[in-house]
């Protein structure tokens, strides 16, 4: 990120946890008997969390507290900090738990106890303020209210968040207004419902989707061409249990560091087993299963299969958080020497395939540790410099310095190289994304034997080019609006006769159209024709295709496209190869 960027987004960051200070104060002000706790900014605005006790709060009363808060701002000058003791700081919130559980962490932690205040209103806070709040913090929004567990616990009490946003200027803040009323209509949530693609059921639990005749489609379409495209590459399939004992994650270091979101099996013997939330493990186990000549080198192993995490309920989000992911995973097992050609591979699919599914440009990140936490990563700081290093000067040979660099957004065992894709409301999305790891062959023990007869360390790479199906398929959903490219789409024609007297000649075009392997469907409903056109259009199918009198007598169809309308009349054959001449070429 540059450094003007970094700069802009400091400030719109501390002009966000302003503004949460000032919805503190505006509720207070209307709710006397709350309980304040913690009010942090994120990356499209701030969000606080409140215990109104007794009180019941809705989205009605957010004009309410929105008015509120622009009758303080104007008396906020400045926001003045002191540091304060623990006892004066306990005296303060002696009657708010929430501050008081905060406090005693700061203390015990040996870290010093701030307040910031604003006119009347005092918070506990570490910081990060504007200048002149009277000034600049004018152009805010408050957006909606939800329930969040103090904490994210769910052993802990239920409390009440409400979520904002805040710009410096009224133009920015109209724009993200706008694209946020967009963003709602193109919900996968809301369109996957309408397209009858995937629902979820109380009786099987959140976050675990259950997919139709029509998402399944969808998921496979997807999935085959990923498949097709790394087929080319030389990769094999391989197949593995959806459980597994514990010891393989301590030995891969997941257990450590992602215990607590695992989902775990006792077995009757006292054996300790989990629902895999990743492959990789069990991928290395394929591989070491004999001992390897680096003539058989690379060994490239692609799996589609679902992982579990034990996401919490309040995070859970659509398709975009569930607790059952299914990943297109894939795993190259190589000589240091390999790496680059098979990273570069890698990246081909990526383009291919995002291009195919309207995604053309791609931002490049690379994802590097955190120095200031590098006890969170495998490997010495040496080996992780090198590693970066190496991935550095593959991007530039691919792209030249059009990239961007971002701490802390590695994975623990390793650098990797994210691609980040744009929709078409100009959000950006993390998609896919290609690992170098060589802690987990350490982990491992997993060699080869090289030229001299003795045993080389490999290298291995992980490689997801959609990642989380569900997410990539929300994602997909939203870009597009549910109006997928044709070869996506689950229904690519729908057949509408106009009457019962055609329904016979409807079918023998919906037979060659299936023969000639297109998605086709027949309203048969005894419909006026205005009203299937109406219905095709909702679900959003690529092409209709009217059989009146004059079609059946003509031997000819009517066409329509959902986007441009009619098309006028055509043969059966010419539709044919204009549908498959669109869906093969992608």
């Amino acid at each position: 990120m540059s450094e003007d960027k970094q700069s802009v987004n400091e400030k719109l960051k501390k002009l966000r946890h302003s503004a949460a200070h000032l919805l503190a104060a505006a509720v207070l002000d209307l709710y006397p008997g709350t309980k304040t706790t913690i009010g942090p900014a994120t990356d499209q605005g701030f969000y606080y969390d409140f215990d109104f006790g007794q009180v019941k709060i809705s989205e009605k009363d957010l004009l309410k507290i929105e008015k509120k808060m622009k009758q303080i701002a104007p008396t906020w000058n400045d926001f003045k900090g002191r540091e304060v003791s623990p006892a004066e700081a306990k005296e303060h919130f002696k009657n708010n738990p929430y501050k008081l559980e905060l406090i005693d962490e700061i203390e015990a932690a040996g870290q010093p106890v701030t307040f910031y205040q604003s006119g009347e209103f005092v918070d506990l806070c570490r910081g990060g303020h504007i200048d002149a709040p009277s000034k600049n913090l004018q152009h805010f929004k408050l957006l909606k209210v939800a329930g969040a567990y103090w904490r994210g616990d769910e052993t802990k009490p239920m409390l009440t968040r409400i979520y904002g946003t805040a710009f410096f200027d009224k133009s920015s803040l109209d724009a993200y207004l706008t694209q946020r009323e967009e963003a709602k209509k193109r919900d996968h949530r809301k369109l996957g419902r309408e397209l009858d693609l995937f629902t979820f059921s109380d009786l099987v639990g959140a976050g675990l989707p259950l997919w139709t005749p029509k998402g399944t489609l969808l998921r496979n379409l997807l999935d085959d061409y990923v498949w097709q495209l790394r087929r080319e590459k030389g990769y094999q399939k391989v197949t593995i249990p959806h459980i597994t004992k514990k010891d393989l994650y301590e030995t891969s270091g997941h257990w450590s560091k992602f215990k607590d979101d695992l989902f775990k099996i006792t077995t009757r013997e006292g054996h300790q087993f989990a629902m895999k939330p990743m492959n990789c493990p069990h991928h290395t186990q394929i591989y070491a299963h004999k001992q390897r000549s680096y003539r058989e080198l690379p060994q490239r192993y692609a799996e589609t299969t679902m992982v579990y995490r034990d996401e919490q309920t309040g995070e859970l989000n659509g398709l975009s958080r569930v607790r059952s992911i299914t990943q297109d995973d894939a795993h190259v097992f190589c000589r240091e020497g390999q790496l680059e050609k098979e990273m570069l591979a890698i990246w081909d699919i990526i383009e291919k395939f995002y291009h195919a599914c309207g995604f053309p440009k791609l931002k490049i990140r690379l994802s590097l540790h955190d120095p200031k936490h590098f006890d969170q990563y495998l490997g010495t700081k040496e080996q992780w410099l090198k590693a970066e290093e190496q991935l550095r000067q593959m991007i530039r040979q691919r792209v030249g310095d059009d990239f961007i660099e971002a701490q802390g957004e590695a994975a623990f065992y390793g650098p990797k190289i994210d691609f980040m894709a744009y929709d078409s409301l100009g959000r950006e999305w993390q998609v896919a994304t290609i690992q170098a790891d060589r802690s987990m062959p350490e982990s491992f023990d997993l060699s080869c034997i090289n030229e001299a007869g003795t045993k080389e360390r490999i290298v291995m790479i992980h490689a997801a080019i959609m990642g989380s199906i569900e997410r990539f398929i929300a994602i997909l959903i939203e870009h597009h609006a549910g109006k997928f490219p044709l070869w996506l789409a689950p229904v690519q024609v729908k057949v509408l006769p106009v009457s019962e007297k055609q329904l016979e000649y409807a079918h023998e075009v919906a037979a060659q159209l299936q023969k000639a392997q297109i998605r086709v469907e027949i309203d048969d409903r005894a419909e006026r024709l205005s009203a299937k056109i109406r219905d095709a259009q909702l679900e959003k199918v690529p092409y209709m295709v009217i059989v009146g009198a004059q079609e059946v007598s003509a031997h000819k169809l009517a066409v329509r496209h959902r986007d441009k309308g009619d098309l006028g009349v055509s043969s059966l054959d010419a539709l044919i190869k204009s549908d498959r001449w669109q869906v093969e070429s992608r």
